[in-house]
Parts: C-alpha cells; sequence; structure tokens
C-alpha cells in the first residue's frame, strides 16, 4: 500500500518562496506528481517526476515559477515556489497513481 505525506506548508507574504516535501511509501511508484485546490477550485496539476528517468513535466502556467525534484534515496519528491503570489493559495497534494497525500496547505498573503 502507497503513502503518502505531504509536509511544508505555512504562511508566506507575497514574492516568497517556499518548499514543500512529499515522502512515499510503499511498492511501486513510478512517477509522482503535485497538485493543488483552492477554495471553490476543481483541484490543478502542477507537475510530475518520473521515479525511472528523473524527467519532469509542468503546467505551462506554473513552471517558471515551480519546480519539482525527486531525493530517491529517501523516496521524497519535493516542490520548490519561488515568487509565491496570492492566487497560490491552496491545499497542495501529492500524487502517485491512484494514491493520494492528505495534502498541505499553503497561504500566501499579499
Amino acid at each position: 500500500q502507497v503513502q503518502l505525506v505531504e509536509s511544508g506548508g505555512g504562511l508566506v507574504s507575497t514574492g516568497e518562496s517556499l518548499r514543500l516535501s512529499c515522502t512515499a511509501s510503499g511498492p511501486n511508484i513510478y512517477n509522482s506528481a503535485w497538485f493543488r485546490q483552492a477554495p471553490g477550485k476543481e483541484r490543478e496539476f502542477i507537475a510530475t517526476i518520473s521515479w525511472r528517468s528523473g524527467s519532469t513535466f509542468y503546467t505551462d502556467s506554473l513552471k517558471d515559477r515551480f519546480t519539482i525534484s525527486l531525493d530517491i534515496a529517501n523516496s521524497t519528491m519535493y516542490l520548490q515556489m519561488r515568487d509565491l503570489k496570492p492566487e497560490d493559495t491552496a491545499l497542495y497534494y501529492c500524487n502517485a497513481g491512484l494514491h493520494w497525500g492528505q495534502g498541505t496547505q499553503v497561504t500566501v498573503s499579499s
């Protein structure tokens, strides 16, 4: 059974940076991804990374500010976010296949 635990969320001011972590456990993880969901909006894809090749793919609107990375040795995926804006306020989720973490809240104040 795959388990995903996010951490690193918090309250930051506009323009600041934040790094989220997702620690994974369980078998057969080949790809993982970050999503976010703002209040009243649908869940939005951010980026994905391959655990085999390290290749990445981003949604166009965020690729200039967000960076996904992976520490295979520690089974931890990261999302480095910079130049944060109030519209980045959301619950950020880690995903691997059919499995989701519980989410970590990011709030950006103006």
